[in-house]
């Protein structure tokens, strides 16, 4: 019988996180103040963050310890297994070898654990004893939950109100490890105040739960912020996923020429695709890393690369990233945890260096997609991840048009149990094709008055 889950043991959990920016050609240009414009060092950063979190954002060091509390409640799950989909390469009638990393045997269903985990750790260290934070489609809102209750930590989440509405059971999944949820934007907040005034029927948006969890955090001195994707330090945690990747691609005596995670910030795809970037570096390999995202929000593939916001309102530093413009409102698409208005500083800059690439799928093809997944390898995934899929698919079908074999690994980053709404509007045909017009793009852009890169 072929071998279908190459699987690791818990002495196999990896010890250090990589981070990429020890081994990049050109390192990230540095965040500037919101005000001034002028660029910001670490301090700027210590009323919403830990110092050892802050150290971790700033480091050129390649390697990063992982304490060993956390290597302990990693493994709860860790390390996670890793399959060849044979159900899925008969389906497609493919040469091509597929592999996938499945993130969803965490407790929270997705990959978010890998990073909600030590930023609650260097919280506590520190005796914060609330975190606020801003959560999609919920997937990183449970984790931060979850990671919060096992420290004894206070978790407040702002939930936008899209997926606030559509998702009842991630809300109660969070109520139950102890966090409160708020629908975003909220009356609770100056900055959401400010949002329905302008808007009072806005679905909400990452940039805008952003807002409000940041102004949350800046009212206690015992309250921090904590981000579930775009910055270094969260791409840094998530690079567990690839180390592991590359060891059970070894087991099978196998390597990927393509490897392919979802992007709405960037973690999902750093936490897969940069260890096997390092393997660029180090051993001269030529492997191709793909971003897919979706086409009603394509930052990467349609986007800028100049400085803007984090947030809606303004209140976070200015990065370096591919961005849409942080007033961008994206349709209401099911995959949540992907509508967010710009990319993570790293993830931008290795774009603009060609040492990524990126691609866009409309949200019919990724559902289709996912179905088509669910039905050859029994996993029902989550619609991020099914934009994943939908690329690993189109490489797939390349390699049975031009008749080669080429071996594609993609990250599944979390199963679709708590999104079967997402699945009934799609059997019921109310999910519509959505992509934006070059007017729309334009109009957002058009609005941003932050510094341009040269």
């Amino acid at each position: 019988m072929k071998p279908r889950k190459i699987l690791l043991t818990e002495k196999d959990i990896p010890e250090k996180w990589y981070n990429i920016i020890a081994d990049m050609p050109n390192k990230p240009l540095p965040p500037l103040h919101p005000v001034t414009k002028e660029p910001i060092g670490p301090d700027a950063l210590e009323p919403l963050f830990p110092m050892e979190l802050i150290k971790q954002e700033v480091t050129t060091d390649k390697w990063v310890d992982i304490p060993d509390e956390v290597r302990h409640i990693y493994s709860l799950w860790r390390p996670t297994p890793l399959y060849r989909a044979y159900g899925l390469e008969k389906a497609l009638d493919t040469p091509a070898k597929i592999y996938y990393k499945y993130e969803g045997v965490s407790p929270s269903g997705s990959h978010k654990p890998n990073t909600s985990v030590p930023q609650a750790y260097y919280n506590k260290k520190e005796g914060i004893k609330r975190i606020t934070t801003e959560t999609g489609a919920g997937q990183w809102g449970s984790a931060l939950a979850f990671a919060c209750n096992h420290f004894n930590i206070e978790c407040e989440v702002f939930m936008v109100k899209l997926s606030y509405l559509q998702k009842p059971y991630r809300k109660i999944m969070m109520n139950t490890w102890g966090a409160k949820v708020f629908p975003s934007p909220s009356e609770i907040t100056q900055a959401g105040k400010k949002v329905l005034a302008e808007d009072p029927n806005t679905t909400g948006s990452l940039g805008i739960a952003i807002s409000e969890a940041v102004e949350r955090a800046a009212t206690r001195d015992d309250t921090k912020y904590a981000l579930g994707s775009v910055l270094n330090h969260v791409k840094l945690h998530q690079t567990i996923i690839g180390q592991e990747a590359v060891a059970q691609m070894e087991i099978a005596g196998d390597m990927p020429d393509i490897v392919i995670a979802p992007f709405g910030g960037g973690s999902n795809f750093a936490g897969l695709a940069f260890p096997f970037l390092r393997l660029n570096f180090d051993e001269g390999r030529n492997i191709r890393c793909i971003a897919s995202e979706p086409s009603s929000c394509p930052k990467l593939t349609r986007g800028v690369f100049r400085y803007d916001f984090g947030d809606t309102i303004g209140m976070t530093p200015l990065l370096p990233m591919y961005t849409l413009g942080h007033n961008f409102v994206p349709a209401p698409i099911h995959a949540g945890g992907l509508r967010y208005h710009g990319a993570g500083v790293i993830v931008s800059q290795l774009l603009k260096d060609k040492l990524i690439e990126a691609v866009a799928h409309d949200n019919i093809e990724v559902f289709k997609a996912g179905v088509t997944f669910a039905k050859a390898e029994g996993i029902i995934p989550a619609p991020e991840a099914t934009h994943g899929i939908a690329t690993a698919i189109a490489e797939a079908e390349k390699c049975k048009h031009e008749g080669v074999s080429r071996t594609i690994l993609f990250n599944l980053c979390g199963h679709g149990n708590f999104d079967m709404k997402a699945y009934d509007d799609y059997f019921s045909g109310n999910i519509v094709k959505h992509e934006l017009s070059e007017v729309d793009i334009h109009q957002s852009l058009a609005k941003l008055d932050t510094p341009e890169i040269l």
